[in-house]
């Protein structure tokens, strides 16, 4: 079936045979040194003259026929549809697709980006991952990741679990990057992994030329292969091009650029692994990663989300405290604090009055980069007195996720201070180099 196709375009490739997968070459004014040849894609465009193709390096490009002749050169060997076939030589590798812009597609006639795509076509996008295992996939969700609540992540947990007990070697979750950060931090405390598991996504859409979907989703099934780690990555462009991806460790990665399509990069941290995806090779970039678990558990899928963010600004309210503590009634409270870990001296009363009323109250600074150190200046001193807790280099979303996860199970406060102060799943690196310390280069 040619998906998408009308007119001209249809009629074209309808006299030479093609289908979607097949190789194809296109020949411009009957002259040979204007051809391109690629794999047949699906159309989503408006246009009857526009042949989309696949081109050898990942990239999708639309053609217009006009004056054009098509040849077909090869025919698809496996039809898409019977993915699901088993070569029983091959790993076992899950898909489990929860929306975002890696399953999305534009629609052109408003230009919005809607999910859209079912698991088959996310196979269909980057049809090679069947060559490298057993691929199964399963829609659990389609939303965007703004939408992603604690209770879904719960939801994703269990899938996980699912996975590997029905003998899956990997799991791979196809997510939205906006809050991908924070998934990968509750999948990460909550599970004890017997293989990797590896969040994906893509900062542009599967249809648009620049598209980094494929690519990332065919180191991915990499990773979920080959990775001897036990552990919750990220796995996104390292670069700009399209020369490899990197691994992140999933309490240690942040989103850092709105669009560009290497915009992942660990804090504080250095990636688990360097994934050369036209090599299929894994190149890991240290030895300290979780091993395997014999087998896969749940320590704990329960997320208390009665817990507030609050980010310090200069001229902060005092009043929103007194909200939060005494009408809201909140369990838990992380804090955005300036440079070492710092607020107006004038809320210290109320951060006192909220640790006495039983709220845990963590201090985590908006510089990202390096460490809170509450005792250099006199208010870290007197917040500490008045029962913040520094923690760490922990990222203030991770110190979130990991304080709804704790209070899932856990209500004594020096027991969830005492956790909360447990490097779990390497969300808190004891020691920093300079090198893990980007420096931007103008000139």
């Amino acid at each position: 079936m040619l998906e998408g196709y009308r007119g001209l375009a249809l009629n074209s490739l309808s006299s030479i045979n093609a289908d979607i997968g097949d190789r194809i070459e296109i020949v411009k004014n009957g002259n040979d040194t204007q051809k391109i040849d690629g794999i047949l894609m699906p159309s989503y465009s408006n246009y009857d003259d526009i042949v989309v193709i696949k081109l050898d390096n990942g990239y999708n490009i639309g053609v217009s026929i006009k004056n054009a002749q098509l040849r077909l050169l090869q025919k698809r060997t496996q039809k898409s549809q019977n993915y699901q076939e088993k070569n029983v030589s091959k790993s076992e590798i899950k898909i489990i697709s929860t929306g975002g812009t890696i399953v999305s597609k534009i629609e052109y006639e408003t230009g919005a980006v809607r999910p859209a795509l079912s698991a088959e076509e996310i196979i269909e996008f980057m049809p090679e991952i069947k060559e490298l295992a057993n691929i199964s996939a399963e829609i659990l969700f389609s939303i965007l990741s703004e939408n992603m609540k604690p209770e879904y992540w719960t939801k994703i947990i269990h899938e996980v679990k699912k996975a590997f007990d029905e003998g899956n070697k990997g799991v791979i979750v196809a997510h939205g990057t906006d809050t991908m950060a924070y998934t990968a931090s509750a999948l990460s405390f909550a599970l004890k992994l017997s293989g990797p598991v590896v969040l994906v996504g893509s900062q542009r859409s599967s249809d648009r030329p620049s598209s980094d979907s494929a690519i990332n989703l065919y180191s991915s099934v990499l990773l979920a292969r080959d990775a001897p780690f036990g552990e919750v990555v990220v796995n996104m462009h390292g670069e700009s091009s399209d020369t490899f991806t990197l691994a992140h460790r999933g309490v240690k990665v942040r989103k850092m650029h709105s669009s560009r399509r290497d915009a992942f990069q660990s804090i504080n941290d250095i990636p688990l692994a360097k994934v050369h995806w036209k090599e299929n090779k894994i190149e890991l970039l240290r030895s300290d990663y979780l091993p395997k678990n014999k087998e896969t558990e749940i320590t704990n899928s329960k997320f208390n989300d009665n817990v507030f963010l609050l980010k310090y600004y200069p001229g902060f309210s005092a009043d929103f405290l007194d909200y939060l503590i005494n009408e809201k009634k909140i369990q838990g409270l992380i804090i955005e604090g300036t440079g070492l870990g710092h607020v107006s001296s004038e809320l210290v009363d109320y951060f006192k009055k909220a640790t006495k009323n039983g709220i845990f109250v963590g201090m985590t600074t908006q510089c990202l980069f390096g460490r809170v150190n509450m005792n250099v200046y006199t208010t870290g001193r007197l917040l500490q007195q008045a029962g913040v807790v520094p923690l760490e280099d922990m990222l203030p979303e991770v110190a979130l996720v990991k304080l709804m996860w704790i209070l899932g199970h856990e209500s004594d406060q020096e027991k969830v201070k005492s956790l909360m102060l447990t490097n779990i799943a390497g969300e808190i690196n004891p020691r920093h180099f300079i090198d893990l310390f980007p420096r931007w280069n103008y000139v």
